[in-house]
């Protein structure tokens, strides 16, 4: 069973995945500035998993173009929707071979890409990931009213892969 943190990542993933529903390539490209697009959205969040739990926790090298495209403090891009779940796709399958192997002590270590430590632990750098993509949600679910789609998520979904349960 994966630690608690882990499942609540599970959890945020799938409710964005949840507000992506429906989202077609044409919209997913469309800026509403100062606001990044969708598509940029879900190959931005694959950024950060892929710099944590894929390149800096396994030192596997996956999708190297995407940060320049999505990365923090890219510049604004429209990348094709279809490109970005791909890239999701093979990086949160790649992340979850080592997020498998959690535990509570290990998540109080730093990953050291290059061999310098994190200024964050792996427990807290979880947590960033878990609130990223609670905050891009809120923005995806935000671009899509403004888009004047209909019948959106109204509320937290189905967490009953992802209940309580004590360490």
């Amino acid at each position: 069973m994966p630690h608690l943190l882990v499942a609540q990542l599970r959890f945020a993933r799938s409710e964005f995945m949840r507000c992506m529903e429906g989202v077609s390539e044409e919209d997913a490209v469309r800026r509403l500035e100062p606001m990044n697009c969708i598509s940029w959205m879900v190959g931005h969040l694959a950024t950060q998993e892929n710099y944590l739990w894929v390149l800096s926790a396994q030192g596997i090298e996956m999708h190297l173009n995407l940060f320049d495209l999505v990365g923090y403090g890219s510049p604004p891009s429209t990348p094709p929707l279809a490109d970005m779940f791909a890239a999701w796709k093979d990086i949160t399958r790649a992340a979850d071979t080592y997020l498998d192997t959690l535990t509570p002590a290990i998540l109080q270590t730093h990953l050291a890409p290059q061999g310098k430590p994190m200024g964050e632990s792996v427990g807290t750098s979880l947590l960033r990931n878990i609130f990223h993509y609670w905050f891009h949600t809120g923005e995806a679910h935000a671009i899509r009213q403004q888009l004047g789609h209909t019948n959106l998520p109204e509320y937290v979904g189905d967490m009953s892969d992802a209940i309580y349960r004590p360490e």
